[in-house]
């Protein structure tokens, strides 16, 4: 019963869902960058560890027999990052309604009566990165085979002087970018959703597609610029990430609001 909860939920109903425009995407990044000025001790506290997690993973795996997968997990890590922005999401919350936030504050999604949808939901997008780093894998053995690159610089230059390399670029970054829809899909809305709502995983992954399919063209838009913020904020050792992921994910939570009715 508790399982059929976490999945279903205990309400039939199921929120509005608002066809929104450019001026809406822009009114929510700039109340998104409003928050982030509002609280910046707090999401930096918060988001700093989101680079430094994939910089420890990279690490952790480092070798040439693994170098393939360096970029795959640096750029699926995007993936998890609805989920990773799940304290942003109570943090605005918070705020909206005028109440004073300490980073504590962000923690009290935990507290929330859809937590167990939360967590299931996380690892639903975690299952989703861990697929994206297989197919990614295949992707390179099919191309190069399973040898182990002779060095970092021949790594490098096997990817962006040869055949074999500029075919890895095409088709991963085309497979990586359905996995980005996919994702964006299912999770748009769905985690800051759980954050206000009680509701089950599976309810709160239909609205988000029912926001994606009623804002098709909103929604490309939205998901090119989270897209394109996520490569300037990587483009420094991914630290600028620390300063991007929270804006996107206070951007989200106000997205979610004009998109959304509860």
């Amino acid at each position: 019963m508790a399982y059929s909860q976490v999945i279903v939920g205990t309400t039939s109903s199921h929120p509005a869902v608002r066809k929104i425009g450019l001026e809406d995407l822009k009114d929510a990044l700039s109340k998104g960058v409003d928050d982030f000025l509002a609280m910046p001790s707090h999401v930096f506290f918060l988001c700093l560890i989101y680079p430094i997690a994939v910089l420890f993973l990279a690490r952790l795996i480092s070798g040439y027999d693994v170098l393939p997968l360096l970029f795959p997990i640096a750029a699926g890590s995007a993936l998890l990052g609805p989920f990773a922005a799940v304290g942003l999401y109570e943090l605005s919350k918070q705020r909206e309604e005028g109440r004073e936030v300490s980073w504590r504050d962000a923690f009290d999604f935990i507290r929330c009566r859809s937590f167990g949808a939360l967590m299931a939901l996380g690892l639903v997008l975690l299952a989703v990165f861990f697929a994206w780093l297989t197919v990614a894998h295949l992707i390179y053995i099919k191309n190069f085979g399973e040898a182990p690159a002779a060095s970092i610089p021949h790594f490098f230059t096997q990817i962006v002087t040869t055949g074999a390399g500029w075919r890895l670029i095409i088709v991963g970054n085309a497979v990586g970018f359905l996995f980005a829809v996919l994702v964006l899909t299912i999770s748009v809305v769905s985690f800051p959703l759980l954050v206000d709502c009680e509701l089950g995983a599976a309810p709160a992954v239909l609205t988000s597609i029912r926001v994606v399919l009623a804002n098709p063209v909103t929604m490309a838009i939205w998901g090119l610029i989270v897209a394109s913020l996520l490569v300037i904020g990587g483009i420094v050792f991914l630290l600028g990430l620390a300063v991007v992921l929270p804006i996107l994910g206070h951007s989200t939570w106000h997205l979610y609001r004009k998109v959304v009715q509860v």
